[in-house]
């Protein structure tokens, strides 16, 4: 269900995944739902919040010491969400982060902790790789806040086009990082 409520909240956003459409979905019991979240719906998208902040910052972990690899990793996965959902895939916790509490819970401080838990990821690599610590937590901000920018742009537009832009820049700039940070060869 946790899965299922990830995948439609970054199609639908929060307010318009609905427990029926979780549960249809997933395939579960309605009973299931308040047998294992008895927070019901508020719960399920907190839960599918963290869980897709987490997913992806555990992608970024694995890996390791290639700032690059990562970077590639995203991009490739999120071209190849919306080429198969006819550009409808969003990233869930953008999805979770534009909506506002009037409606329904808050759960902003979730999309912050899974864009905290990227940046960190990231950061955590590029500092493997020699760039200063201080650089490196800018420049993993800049990476999570452009590569969100283009997906949206990609949804808008139809098109792949401003995420392959926004990573051929960050793969110069990440690159010129690298560069700097070994030094003179």
């Amino acid at each position: 269900m946790i899965i299922s409520t990830a995948l439609l909240v970054r199609e639908r956003g929060a307010r318009a995944t609905s427990l029926d459409a979780i549960l249809a979905h997933s395939g579960a019991p309605r009973g299931s739902v308040y047998y294992h979240f008895p927070g019901g719906r508020e719960q399920l998208l907190r839960e599918a919040t963290t869980y897709a902040g987490d997913y992806v910052a555990r992608r970024i972990e694995r890996r390791g010491n290639d700032p690059l690899a990562a970077l590639d990793m995203l991009f490739d996965d999120y071209c190849r969400n919306l080429e198969s959902t006819d550009f409808r895939a969003g990233c869930p916790v953008v999805a979770v982060a534009i909506e506002t509490a009037e409606d329904g819970p808050d759960l902003r401080a979730c999309a912050l902790g899974a864009f905290d838990s990227w940046r960190q990821a990231l950061a955590r690599a590029l500092e493997r790789s020699g760039v200063p610590a201080a650089r490196a937590d800018e420049l993993a901000m800049h990476t999570i806040a452009s590569f969100e920018g283009a997906i949206i742009l990609s949804r808008a537009y139809h098109d792949l086009q401003p995420l392959e832009r926004v990573r051929s820049e960050l793969r110069a700039l990440v690159e010129a990082e690298l560069a700097q940070a070994k030094g003179p060869q």
